[in-house]
């Protein structure tokens, strides 16, 4: 049995708690981004120096999620996850308290810890919990609870600190957190940690041709994506000269586009893995590319947007599954931790990158550098995934 519950919709129940876990996580990750001008502000900082804030997060996720998951091997699931919830919680009133940038910064990184050990088990955790038969309708619920982060959490928050202030915004996402993690606690089955994993097996995948070739198109499609998403707020005011009101129901409107891409990914992918995949990243950089040939039209502003978070929520959870799948029980939360900290590579130097071609060359050029990067990633994902698959069929 995968696990043991007092009643037949247990399962289900839990990853209700797990999707709502990844709302909570994924609202507190992009709220700086909605929020960009008004920490700026506070701290008398500009745009791109606030933007540092967003690069040290991700960099800390890519740094802690290996050694931290590694420790939490050793850890029953169960725990592990409440334990998890806690520190984000800590994080949360820590950056609400703030009095100073470097301190919110310092809490930020409380966050990313847990951040860092969250997107490693949540979905082996519902795979799981769910069994193999249901594996992606539960991978398929727990994105789509970071979906939701788009179209509700990070507008909501940003209305929240627009008319509270920001700090109120950090106040609340603590408040649910508290919620989720007593359904959690009450509801989220016990799961053996298993066999811990031990450094000396990351070689083993390493030599894992189609993990690594899904190790590259992350870092080069995540890096795009942030290069020009951490700066879509001034982006879409300053550029597309869209009002406060029309910018929050713009990033809604890239938040309902994931869940359509969350649905795409439930009903398409198991059956044209590869294809999908190829499809999703080229929505994504094409997206990217247009945004500063459309600024002029809010109507192509707002399809480009539903386009791009579309493919980029179906990319996300596609390349999870292949993780997942290509991995076996035992070193899949470990290689997901990998994924996750890639992933915040990216993030952190598209931050980066973005707020350098914001410095030198204005913020509409976030959009053209965001797309060659993108591009590139496109290139990864048809070379190598063609040829991890090509050498899995011959094997």
């Amino acid at each position: 049995m995968a696990f043991e519950s007092r009643s037949a919709d247990a399962p289900w129940v839990a990853l209700a708690g797990l999707a709502l876990a990844a709302f909570i996580f994924n609202t507190s990750e992009f709220m700086p981004v909605g929020l960009l001008t008004d920490i700026a502000a506070s701290f008398s900082l500009t745009e791109a120096q606030a933007g540092w804030m967003i690069s040290v997060y991700a960099w800390a996720v890519m740094l802690l999620s290996v050694p931290l998951m590694v420790l939490g091997s050793r850890i029953e699931m169960k725990r592990l996850m409440l334990v998890v919830i806690a520190t984000f919680l800590a994080g949360q009133v820590a950056s609400a308290a703030a009095p100073s940038f470097p301190l919110l910064v310092a809490a930020r990184l409380l966050v990313a810890a847990a951040h860092a050990v969250f997107w490693s088990i949540a979905t082996p955790v519902a795979c799981r919990i769910a069994g193999e038969r249901h594996a992606a309708t539960a991978m398929s619920m727990v994105v789509t609870g970071s979906s939701i982060a788009m179209i509700l959490g990070l507008p909501l928050g940003r209305v929240i600190g627009l008319a509270l202030g920001w700090r109120m915004t950090f106040a609340c996402v603590a408040a649910v957190a508290v919620c989720v993690g007593l359904l959690l606690a009450a509801r989220l089955p016990r799961l053996d940690a298993g066999e811990p994993f031990r450094i000396a097996q990351l070689p083993t995948l390493g030599r894992n041709r189609a993990l690594v070739a899904l190790y590259a198109t992350t870092i080069l499609m995540a890096c795009g994506y942030y290069t020009c998403y951490s700066y879509i707020e001034p982006f879409l005011g300053q550029v597309a000269h869209l009002d406060e009101g029309v910018i929050t129901v713009a990033l809604t409107a890239f938040g309902g586009a994931g869940i359509l891409g969350s649905l795409a990914f439930s009903r398409l992918y198991d059956g044209h893995r590869v294809a999908f995949a190829r499809t999703m990243v080229a929505l994504v950089a094409a997206s990217i590319w247009g945004l500063s040939a459309g600024a002029a039209s809010p109507a192509a502003v707002f399809a480009l947007l539903a386009i791009w978070g579309f493919g980029a929520t179906a990319f996300n959870v596609a390349f999870q599954a292949e993780v997942i799948r290509v991995t076996d029980e035992a070193s899949s939360p470990v290689a997901m931790s990998i994924f996750s900290g890639l992933f915040n590579l990216g993030i952190g130097c598209g931050s980066f990158f973005g707020g350098a071609a914001v410095d030198a060359w204005g913020t509409a050029s976030v959009s053209p550098a965001g797309g060659a990067i993108a591009l590139a990633g496109v290139v990864c994902c048809f070379v190598l995934m063609g040829a991890s698959a090509r050498a899995t069929r011959s094997a």
